[in-house]
């Protein structure tokens, strides 16, 4: 499986072992995940996608740019790509997951390509990965007309566009295993009703719980 995993994405490990650690989910039991890969390819890959936004968008400023990469990095798009090369086929995980469907979770996946990410560059240096990160971030940068702006960010500008404090978020609540958390987020705008929102990060509960807010924000006040 591996062997095809590489093939999918052009890249043949020289060191197996970083592959598959890059592919054990922390449901295994006895085995060293892919946390901390996780945690070294969210920052390569935070640094190559800045640099195509850098060059792709040279008249843009700093706050376009960032709703840009926001867009680029966050879970559904991770997931999504991780998908096209069917990474989920090759996940290595416990019994628990596999009953649970985990090969096509979202945040099992997004964890997993960042995972993969770390380990190519231990494997290969900086280079193999951003022959790989170039051309499948490049293609959804350009297929952005304009820079999105995320729950949060949207949600913060109506406020302060009517004179209020930045909106807060708070958890209210932590559920699940410990390898696959649920977390319970509540976005609140003052003088409003607040909404909540659970996803397996912090930062996408925060985000979905700040554009259903502003959904009904806006409806209710448009």
């Amino acid at each position: 499986m591996s062997q095809t995993l590489e093939a999918q994405i052009g890249y043949h490990f020289r060191d197996s072992s970083l592959l598959t650690l890059a592919l054990t989910h922390p449901s295994v039991t006895g085995a060293k995940s892919n946390q901390r890969l996780e945690f070294l390819g969210d920052s390569i890959l935070g640094a190559i996608v800045a640099r195509i936004l850098y060059e792709m968008y040279p008249d843009e400023k700093e706050g376009e740019l960032a709703r840009r990469f926001a867009g680029l990095v966050r879970g559904e798009t991770l997931a999504l790509i991780a998908r096209e090369i069917a990474l989920g086929d090759a996940l290595i995980i416990g019994i628990s997951e596999k009953q649970a469907q985990g090969r096509d979770n979202d945040s099992n996946l997004e964890d997993a390509l960042e995972a993969l990410l770390g380990a190519m560059y231990l494997d290969g240096g900086f280079a193999a990965v951003e022959a790989f990160v170039t051309p499948l971030w490049s293609v959804r940068a350009r297929s952005i007309e304009t820079a999105p702006k995320d729950g949060k960010t949207a949600l913060q500008e109506w406020a302060q566009a009517r004179g209020l404090p930045v909106p807060q978020y708070v958890l209210m609540e932590t559920s699940g295993p410990a390898h696959a958390p649920q977390f319970t987020i509540e976005a609140r705008v003052q003088g409003q009703e607040p909404e909540t929102a659970v996803a397996a990060s912090k930062r996408s509960a925060e985000q979905a719980a700040a554009g259903t807010l502003l959904s009904r924000l806006t409806q209710e006040q448009p």
